[in-house]
């Protein structure tokens, strides 16, 4: 995979989705428009919302953008974690009402594969745990392995973090993409997996399904029109692309991080201390920066105080790391300079916002002296009543006034013998923020989206003449864009055409709708989708190629021939495969839904168990000899009362009219119908069961092929067959004996390999037993070994504390620059109090780490290796305090 920098990455997501016919819009402002629940713009959705609510509609139903946002909910952990930032760019594709689970999963994965170049091994979904559709669209569609995709599952207050939900309204389950990162960012836990707390597995993608809508109590419906809200973290993706420890080591960000060191004249990651003061001014100067550029001024209110807490934090760790005199225009510059490839206005108000903060640098110079000699007169004040602690109103003024952080007011005091009193403070915290919610207004997330569609005259109708035909001449009635009903629509413009007739099928009952183009005496029309509408319209969906249509033209309207004959094979197929189930199965067998296109066929029944090999053969088996026996298909129209005495299988709760379509397929088959068919089943060809699964309690589901689609599938197998042959030096007669061979192979290697690594750490940690100690009369092993990883610690572990008797085990070991930390306790010191979790926890943070576990073993990682020495001394000093 190539290291592409945070820009190129920007630009590949907006111009895959481009290419996919969204509307490439850019970033939106900080600041939000008409929507009084929010301060500042804080996800890649929030100024889409009116596009959500119907109260706007959108440019175009698919939408692209990179939202720059900001959020400050935890802004006290910026700076001292790898992951917290206040400003971030969200990339996300939008569509309201156009597409859904099939392209949005179907893209997500495209992009990371094909145009990033990720590994699909190392990606890992996730579902909602009831959403069988996106499973099967993970599975089946995409082709990722059932062990490989984790569903989340709602806690004991019926909340999941893959299903989202704002109170009453729409709402739906989410599926995200996980990359693992590999070992090296993992806890070392022997059980990490997707979802851990580590660094291991990252999520990438978040897609989120608008599907139901929730009543208010926990309710769901589904809605008539659906949304997708997808996106991913711009620095996340950049993270994982360019392989680095966190988003302050992308490109973009480390120029940042690089100038501060310069200027300070320290070096990133010799200092923690100093690295949090890096990491912070590297975030809130790039907050900062862009929220100037969107027109925020520093204030004590509303975003201006967001901004002005952000820039006075800046200045204030800047004084930690000694930098003198203002520092903050200079370092905005090079944000400017790495981001104004893709928010060119920052450029063009640079003079601006380098003004704005020079002159808040300047205020603060002067605030943070008025708030030290403040805080003097706050320490004689407890000198003279006797006590110790600040009070928390006190500390909350130097906070909320002087813009003195909690942190800063207990450091300087500390080093006179006086504390905080942190739960006053924290009360106060509370009550403003109490105040800021009650002051803010709160709108609903969504509401009723309206379409162009609602807006034609409901006396204008569609006639369907395409069982006999592809080709027809019509003329045009309605002419509409994504947002209205237009006259026109000329060259490269997307909308939707309906006439008086059309051989054109319009997806209904399971069967997908037919493309094709529109041809009059000055224009061409492409269709890309033919939906019906209400009131018996049909709608065809696409984009003018050339010239221009307008209403009331005579057109000539052509189906895409053959896409519709393999539309015809695979609903044919369709009526052969329910009947064979009920043959081979039982007449307990019922559609339960079924989806046909060009590509393949999907049909959904009734049944309480999955399908064994020989039930799939044998249907597979009996739907081909009817094939085989080139059965002619035909189609009557009849009463519904008629339709019943010849047999006629229905759908199960379908609402039929007094006269319905009947197909018949020689004497194998009958049905109500009112798809397309081919004339005779020796057309289909050839069929093929791909997979057969449940989808729900009671329901099954089967996915086939047909035509061409079968014999593409064996190539496919074929070519999968040669490969393997290939990659393993044998013939397709001997592949298996020779899997079998190589497994067991790696299997004896795998074997021996750890024997090695468990002898290599025996060595390694030489006659370890000469430094046990005895801490009140229990034995203590701590010692140190290189290059082991946590098994192979858990391994020596176990074997010294088979020689040890009674005790405690404490190994750490430098892997690659990381620690690994595990702790043993035997019977006797468990009893004496001795606590393996407690111990680790003792000693983790001076390898730069944390950890617990069990009070007979624990284990820990850390960043650390230099503190290895104090941890091996600290684990006595900690023993000795367990000790009764």
């Amino acid at each position: 995979m190539k290291a592409y920098g945070v820009n190129e990455l920007r630009r590949m997501f907006l111009d895959f989705f481009e290419s996919k016919g969204h509307l490439k819009m850019k970033s939106f402002s900080l600041v939000p428009h008409n929507d009084n629940s929010l301060l500042i713009i804080n996800s890649g959705m929030a100024p889409l919302k009116p596009y959500f609510t119907g109260q706007e509609i959108p440019p175009r139903r698919r939408v692209t953008t990179c939202q720059k946002c900001v959020r400050t909910g935890d802004i006290e952990n910026v700076g001292k974690t790898a992951r917290h930032l206040t400003f971030f760019e969200m990339l996300g594709n939008f569509s309201f009402g156009d597409y859904f689970k099939h392209e949005a999963i179907a893209w997500s994965w495209e992009f990371l594969t094909q145009v990033v170049g990720m590994d699909p091994e190392r990606l890992y979904p996730s579902i909602y745990c009831e959403d069988d559709e996106a499973f099967e669209i993970w599975t089946k569609e995409i082709g990722v392995p059932e062990e490989k995709i984790t569903r989340f599952y709602r806690d004991e207050n019926g909340k999941c973090d893959n299903f989202w939900e704002h109170g009453a309204g729409p709402c739906g389950p989410c599926s995200e993409i996980y990359y693992d990162r590999g070992i090296k960012y993992g806890c070392g836990k022997p059980d990490c997996k997707v979802g851990c707390d580590c660094d291991r597995f990252m999520e990438v993608w978040n897609n989120v399904f608008t599907q139901f809508d929730n009543d208010g109590h926990g309710n769901y419906t589904e809605l008539a029109q659906k949304n997708i809200d997808t996106g991913m973290g711009l620095e996340r993706l950049a993270v994982v692309v360019q392989d680095v420890d966190s988003v302050f080591d992308i490109d973009t960000m480390k120029a940042i991080r690089d100038r501060i060191c310069q200027i300070a004249g320290v070096e990133y990651q010799k200092d923690e201390a100093k690295d949090v003061s890096i990491r912070l001014i590297t975030d809130h100067i790039r907050s900062s920066t862009f929220m100037i550029s969107d027109g925020i001024m520093p204030s004590n209110e509303g975003r201006g105080y967001v901004l002005r807490r952000l820039i006075r934090r800046a200045a204030r760790h800047g004084r930690l790391l000694g930098i003198e005199g203002k520092f903050l225009a200079s370092l905005s510059q090079t944000v400017i300079d790495e981001c104004k490839d893709g928010y060119p206005e920052l450029e063009e108000k640079q003079a601006f916002i380098l003004n704005v903060l020079t002159q808040e640098e300047d205020k603060f110079d002067k605030t943070i002296d008025q708030g030290l000699s403040i805080l003097n007169e706050m320490e004689e004040e407890m000198k003279k009543a006797g006590v110790c602690e600040l009070p928390g109103e006190n500390a909350f003024k130097l906070y909320d006034t002087y813009g003195f952080p909690l942190d800063l007011t207990e450091e300087i005091l500390s080093e006179k013998g006086f504390g905080v009193d942190q739960a006053g403070f924290g009360a106060c915290m509370e009550k403003q923020k109490e105040q800021a919610r009650k002051a803010r207004k709160v709108t609903n997330y969504m509401g009723a989206d309206v379409t162009v569609y609602e807006s034609i005259d409901p006396a204008i109708t569609t006639e369907f003449v395409g069982y006999d035909r592809l080709k027809h001449d019509s003329r045009i009635t309605v002419l509409t864009t994504e947002t209205e009903l237009v006259e026109a629509l000329t060259d490269g413009q997307t909308g939707t055409v309906i006439v008086e007739e059309t051989p054109f099928y319009a997806t209904m009952g399971g069967q997908n709708g037919d493309t094709g183009t529109i041809v009059t005496a000055d224009g061409s029309f492409e269709v890309k989708e033919t939906i019906h509408l209400l009131g018996g319209k049909v709608g065809h969906i696409g984009k003018v190629t050339k010239g221009m249509l307008k209403v009331g033209d005579t057109v000539s309207l052509t189906v895409d021939a053959k896409r519709r004959a393999d539309t015809c094979k695979n609903h044919s197929a369709t009526h052969l495969l329910q009947k064979a189930l009920r043959e081979v199965l039982g007449t307990h067998v019922e559609q339960n839904g079924s989806y046909v296109d060009g590509e393949r066929l999907r049909f959904d029944f009734s049944h309480f168990a999955p399908m064994t090999p020989e039930e799939i053969r044998k249907v597979e088996e009996l739907v081909n000899e009817q094939i085989a026996e080139n059965l002619p298909v035909v189609t009557q129209i009849m009463t519904l009362e008629e339709a019943k005495q010849t047999g006629a299988m229905a759908l199960f709760g379908e609402k039929y009219g007094e006269k319905v379509r009947v197909v018949k397929m020689g004497d194998f088959s009958t049905e109500l119908c009112g798809g397309t068919h081919v004339a005779n089943t020796g057309a289909i060809t050839a069929f093929k069961i791909v997979s057969e699964n449940g989808v729900a309690a009671g329901v099954r589901r089967i996915e086939a092929l047909t035509g061409n689609g079968v014999f593409a599938y064996y190539r496919n197998l074929e070519q999968t067959l040669e490969e393997a042959c290939r990659i393993l030096k044998t013939s397709p007669a001997a592949l298996v004996e020779k899997c079998e061979h190589v497994t067991a192979q790696v299997k004896a290697l795998s074997s021996e390999n750890e024997s090695l690594k468990s002898k290599a750490a025996k060595e390694a940690l030489g006659n370890v037993m000469d430094s046990v100690v005895e801490i009140k009369g229990v034995k203590l092993l701590a010692a140190s070994v290189d290059n082991v990883d946590m098994n192979g610690l858990r391994e020596l572990g176990d074997q010294l504390k088979e020689k040890l008797g009674e005790g405690v085990v404490v190994l750490l070991s430098n892997q690659a620059g990381k620690v690994n930390i595990i702790a043993m306790v035997t019977d006797a010191p468990l009893k004496d109090g001795a606590h393996a979790g407690n111990l680790i926890k003792g000693i983790a943070s001076l390898v730069g780490g944390g950890g617990g576990g069990r009070p007979n073993m624990a284990q820990a990682g850390g960043k650390n290796p230099a503190g290895i020495p104090a941890a091996i001394a600290e684990a006595a000093k900690v023993l000795e305090t367990q000790l009764s």
